[in-house]
């Protein structure tokens, strides 16, 4: 079982002015579980930890407490009641998953110190193949309005796999069902991409969200990081190994037709934790002919702790919101780079951007003052190979143009729409099918903003599952008001 160590902001800053003393930093709790520090330097500890590859986290703030930790140290397999719940949910219950959650220590048990949730595929005699896994909470036993929730995880690797360390409020009915109650993602890492990590905050009516991506050339499934949110009245801020790498103050919950509740509502109740693998899904993906299940399609969870400060100001406002509506060009056009004629990184969040899903696999090259989109396998969804350009202005009451030329080698078809990729992916310009011949046509489609306003529109050209792999040539697309 791995060494823990538990710091404080003040040990970080002894640390860092070098301090030269020795005493040991010792845990003084108090009956209502609270934990103390006494000043002390950590750095023969530190140094152990470092040797160990340990990660010292440190709250970014010296008011931060202990209240409560979970270090999965018992002898016996079974989690303790006294702090942890097991669920049961059929299969589909959630975003078309595939497995089972079973309450049974098979699927969730403790060992060597750690948490291992394990996914399980099985066969019958007939073939049929089914998904079993583990899902396990802390409602009703360890719930807490605000604080630093904070866990050491090593996620699996596998397409198909969605392990998930997040929270969800004790009452889920206070506000309303999901989202409007409200839901904090700490951490998600997808099996097939294990080098980013996505931090989410789900709330509202129309669903809407707010995610940071995290990146450092990490493969969270080689070794164990740290990850946490501080939920405090009015923001959050998300941390990977103590490094913040979002925060945000926006949300809201409303009843659709009605007026919004109080900020900081929905986050303003008791959340509590979950941790679980999914196999397969939306998100995901289905696992495919590579994927394991063995030990790599394991999560190993080393700790669960929870931080508070003694008192938090709730009286606090919610930030006016500030649009940054792109502008047009001279053309009243709002698509950049609309005739290709500059050959720009098409992997970047700039302008266009080509994406892959769900099997989807391609390429895609500006030349010739026009795009050209090669698939080689057009994956499981309609949007498994997709172009898209984010950042369009879209306006309550306003009327809009979209427009474009396209043609395919061999005749085909492409999903064209203006989403939300921020608000529930509502569509501003329903999901359309047009018929591809083999020589340039000309496309237009106007439709009417309904919606509340949304400066993070986007143009999709989705390219996937649509019975043909015909590469796909696309210039002159414009998105303009209609006067």
């Amino acid at each position: 079982m791995k060494k823990r160590i538990v710091c404080s902001a003040l040990a970080l800053m002894l640390l860092a002015t070098g301090c030269s003393k020795k005493e040991e930093a010792t845990e003084m709790a108090d009956t209502t579980g609270k934990t103390e520090l006494t000043t002390a330097a950590v750095s023969t500890e530190a140094k152990a930890a470092e040797e160990k590859d340990e990660y010292v986290v440190y709250p970014t703030d010296a008011d931060y407490h202990l209240v409560w930790e979970e270090n999965f140290d018992q002898a016996e397999a079974k989690l303790k009641d006294a702090d942890w719940n097991y669920e049961e949910h059929e299969v589909g219950w959630v975003n078309h998953e595939l497995q089972e959650y079973i309450p049974s220590e098979e699927y969730a048990f403790v060992k060597d110190g750690e948490l291992v949730i394990q996914p399980v595929k099985n066969v019958d005699a007939s073939g049929k193949v089914s998904y079993v896994s583990g899902r396990v909470n802390t409602q009703g036993k360890h719930a807490y309005k605000y604080g630093r929730f904070e866990a050491k995880i090593k996620v699996p690797s596998g397409q198909g796999f969605l392990p998930a360390f997040w929270m969800m409020p004790e009452d889920e009915q206070y506000y309303g069902q999901w989202p409007k109650c409200g839901e904090i993602d700490i951490m998600e890492v997808l099996g097939n991409d294990t080098t980013h990590q996505y931090g989410t905050l789900h709330f509202g009516e129309p669903h809407t969200q707010r995610q940071g991506i995290y990146e450092d050339g990490s493969d969270f499934s080689k070794e164990y990081h740290v990850f946490a949110v501080e939920y405090e009245p009015g923001v959050m801020r998300w941390y990977v190994d103590g490094k913040q790498y979002f925060e945000t103050s926006d949300w809201f919950t409303a009843v659709d037709g009605e007026e919004e509740k109080p900020y900081p509502a929905p986050f303003n109740q008791p959340f509590h934790v979950i941790l679980n693998v999914a196999v397969g899904g939306d998100w995901p993906g289905d696992p495919d002919d590579s994927t394991v299940f063995d030990e790599n399609a394991a999560m190993y969870v080393d700790y669960v702790r929870i931080y508070q400060k003694d008192s938090y100001d709730e009286n606090v406002k919610k930030p006016e919101k500030v649009y940054n509506f792109k502008e047009a060009d001279e053309t009243g056009n709002y698509i950049t780079n609309s005739d290709f004629s500059v050959a720009e990184d098409l992997t970047d969040d700039n302008d266009w951007k080509f994406l892959l899903f769900n099997d989807g696999a391609g390429s895609a090259e500006i030349k010739d003052n026009e795009i050209v989109i090669t698939t080689t396998n057009v994956g499981t969804e309609e949007y498994s190979v997709q172009l898209v350009q984010p950042h369009m202005p879209m306006v309550k009451g306003e009327k809009y143009k979209l427009s474009f030329e396209a043609y395919a080698d061999e005749p085909r078809t492409l999903i064209t729409a203006v989403t939300a990729p921020e608000v529930d992916w509502v569509r501003y310009f329903p999901d359309t099918k047009v018929d591809l011949s083999t020589e340039y046509q000309t496309f237009t489609f106007e439709f009417d903003m309904t919606k509340k306003d949304d400066d993070m529109g986007r143009v999709e050209f989705n390219m996937g599952n649509q019975g043909s792999t015909a590469t796909i040539h696309i210039r002159n697309v414009r998105l303009e008001k209609v006067q």
